[in-house]
């Protein structure tokens, strides 16, 4: 079948949901990939007059053509499908029932885990089915990028906002620069052709002129995708410089909380010294100012025991019997006689015990008595 846009309608019409009949009208649609931008547009038309069921079906027609688009490196539908498949997404996702969402969102989690899209393509995909969710008061579900989708969060950050129309005008540009250039470069060949015999001059005035305008048009293209990602680099450079800078304060930032954690860790390790120092000077003897006389504990002075007469002058059993022993024995000394020297009435000898100092008052007497009287 030749394609023509009552041939796209007509495929599109017959789709059903089974897969066999998805693949076959997508490998028809593949083989026409030259006509992808006009394809995209007949196919997003026929989204919006079509029921919710028929619906899924042609989003699942987009899916297959644009996963085997990306796998076979040919990016044509990939280019084409951009500018619109979030506006399809949306409308195919509004007013579905429960079940039919479910089933779109687990084709949008696929796209985000195969990066099919590029990323602010994704984003904007996601956005426009949260913001559905978000104004339905009856139902809540999960936004698309937060736990369904497992990105973390449903919402583009503030930074890159700016970013997002940016990346929308330049992949819709690129679709269309792309058909042009592709036009005025197939207008190009034909009328360079070597093979063709050349026409009349009048023909080939007007093919040339044909040419020019196919030219031209693909210039303004061109120049127009330049503009617009020229305008989304100084907005990537804008937020690169922005991010340099506040890299550097916090690299600075960084410096000073290392410093001041040296400084106190340095402070720590002081006062811990000073801790065990502490410790160990109450542990050790006390020194007072008194000197060391006031530590050094008292010791008892040490008396030696009084020394008791050596003989008592009385003493029972020296000589004969207690008679005898009543009158003054003719050897003990009477008072005058204490006069006398030294060595015969000094018989204490403090050094001596009590009866050793006996034995020796003993001995002594005996030998006066044998001296007095010979024996």
């Amino acid at each position: 079948m030749a394609y023509t846009d009552d041939a796209v309608r007509a495929k599109l019409s017959a789709l059903n949901e089974t897969q066999e009949g998805i693949v076959t009208v997508a490998q028809w649609v593949m083989f026409h990939r030259r006509h992808a931008d006009r394809t995209a547009q007949l196919w997003l038309q026929k989204l919006k007059d079509s029921p919710a069921n028929k619906r899924l079906n042609l989003i699942y027609l987009a899916n297959e053509v644009a996963q085997q688009s990306k796998a076979r490196r040919k990016a044509d539908f990939l280019i084409a499908f951009s500018p619109i498949i979030a506006e399809a997404m949306s409308v195919a996702y509004k007013g579905s029932s429960n079940d039919i969402q479910q089933k779109l969102r687990r084709v949008v989690e696929v796209w985000r885990q195969r990066a099919i899209f590029e990323q602010p393509i994704q984003e904007a995909v996601e956005s426009r089915v949260d913001e559905l969710d978000k104004n339905r008061s009856s139902t809540k579900k999960p936004l698309l990028g937060g736990s369904f989708f497992g990105s973390g969060s449903g919402s583009i950050p503030a930074e890159f906002q700016p970013l997002v129309p940016l990346q929308v005008d330049v992949s819709k540009l690129s679709v269309t620069s792309g058909s042009a250039v592709n036009a005025a470069n197939a207008e190009f060949d034909k009328s360079n052709d070597p093979s063709k015999p050349d026409p009349s001059p009048p023909v080939h005035a007007a093919r040339l002129s044909q040419l020019l305008k196919a030219l031209a048009n693909a210039e303004s293209s061109v120049s127009e995708i330049i503009k617009s990602r020229q305008s989304l680099i100084d907005g990537l450079e804008k937020l690169l410089d922005s991010n340099r800078a506040s890299l550097a304060k916090e690299n600075s930032l960084l410096t000073q909380l290392s410093e001041k954690k040296a400084d106190t860790e340095s402070r720590k390790r002081d006062v811990e010294d000073a801790i065990m120092r502490g410790l160990s000077a109450e542990n050790s003897p006390a020194i007072h100012n008194g000197g060391d006389e006031d530590s050094r504990p008292e010791i008892e002075t040490l008396t030696p025991p009084p020394v008791e007469s050596l003989t008592p002058v009385d003493s029972p059993g020296q000589f004969g019997s207690a008679a005898e022993t009543s009158q003054p024995h003719p050897f003990t000394l009477s008072d005058h006689q204490m006069d006398g020297p030294a060595d015969l009435h000094d018989f204490s000898m403090p050094d001596m015990g009590h009866e050793e100092a006996a034995r020796l008052n003993s001995k002594r007497r005996k030998v006066t008595h044998e001296e007095e009287y010979g024996g």
